[in-house]
């Protein structure tokens, strides 16, 4: 029987920002996306788990890539409230899944400063639990986050189905024993959870 819905972030319950925010980044730095790319997936696995900090992480990068460090508090969190767009109809979704009596979590590989803007638009209300991979240092795909996420939710990972729009994700989450749910698009989703049985 399932007990939990677990949600990822980028690309399930907000649109991929990927690509925005290196189009940001590369705004306020004045270069090539060409360069931040690699760049930044260098340090960023470092970054989502709490090893760099973001300003260590561009003093690197702007050292490499002969370019002015950003002025700004953090370029990152800047980022995060430009870029990030909610998908209302997937918030309303976690909504529905709690008022059929299934708890829900929110897991994601992310930085510092986004999990500040998490807790800044009070994104915590929809979720009995949320896990960040910058405050547990460790990351999708391993099996500590997965478990991690369990346990605070008072669950066995069978009990659970974790949603992510990366297959990578996925396949950690299975083999912790929980079911998953590749995101396509949302109607999939809906039919997905109501298989597992969710009154939604």
């Amino acid at each position: 029987m399932i007990k939990a819905v677990i949600f990822d972030w980028g690309g399930v319950l907000i649109d991929d920002p990927s690509r925005e925010m290196t189009r940001f980044f590369a705004g306020k730095l004045g270069c090539g996306k060409d360069i931040l790319v690699p760049a930044i997936s260098e340090y960023i696995g470092e970054f989502q788990t709490g090893r760099i900090a973001e300003d260590d992480m561009w003093e690197k990068i702007c050292a490499s890539y002969g370019l002015k460090k950003p002025a700004s508090g953090s370029l990152w969190k800047e980022a995060v409230e430009n870029v990030f767009k909610d998908r209302e109809d997937v918030f309303g979704l976690v909504s529905r899944i709690k008022k059929s009596g299934c708890i829900t979590a929110f897991l994601s590989n992310t930085e510092q400063p986004a999990m500040e803007y998490f807790y800044e638009k009070k994104y915590y209300s929809y979720f009995d639990t949320a896990v960040f991979s910058c405050a547990e240092g460790c990351a999708k795909p391993e099996p500590e986050i997965y478990n991690i996420t369990a346990k605070r939710l008072g669950i066995e990972p069978f009990e659970a189905v974790f949603i992510d729009d990366k297959p990578e994700n996925i396949e950690g989450a299975e083999k912790t024993g929980m079911s998953g749910i590749l995101y396509k698009d949302f109607g999939d989703v809906v039919l997905r959870l109501r298989d597992f049985g969710l009154k939604i």
